[in-house]
């Protein structure tokens, strides 16, 4: 499996940003544009999935899972739209719930996180 490689590691909430494990790696806290539209936030989660995915040499279509929170679920056909764009048929299995976050930012702020899963071909 080789060795596990933590990123982003915050030590103040106790958490890695995304850790690679063998052929995945796995990425949490992925936000953006905070306090802009659904559709901002949704874009700006996926730029920062993006730019962490770029480090480790991924990209987007890499990603094979992902975990969408939503502060309100009838947010769900603008985030779709917005996966259509930007995976272009190379979907990700996806669930998606409704939360409140217990982040700063109040009912304006953070409206939308997305966790996921890639996987590196070793082909």
């Amino acid at each position: 499996m080789g060795e596990i490689i933590r990123h982003d590691v915050n030590e103040e909430y106790a958490y890695s940003g995304f850790v690679e494990a063998g052929d995945f790696v796995f990425l949490n806290f992925c936000v953006g544009n905070v306090g802009g539209t659904v559709e901002e936030q949704v874009e700006g989660a996926l730029n920062h999935m993006s730019d962490r995915l770029g480090q480790v040499g991924l990209k987007l279509a890499d990603v094979v899972k992902v975990d969408i929170m939503l502060r309100d679920v009838w947010d769900i056909p603008v985030m779709e739209e917005v996966f259509k764009r930007r995976f272009q048929g190379n979907y990700p299995a996806r669930k998606t719930i409704s939360t409140e976050f217990a982040h700063v930012g109040g009912p304006g702020g953070l409206k939308v996180q997305i966790d996921g899963v890639a996987y590196r071909s070793r082909a």
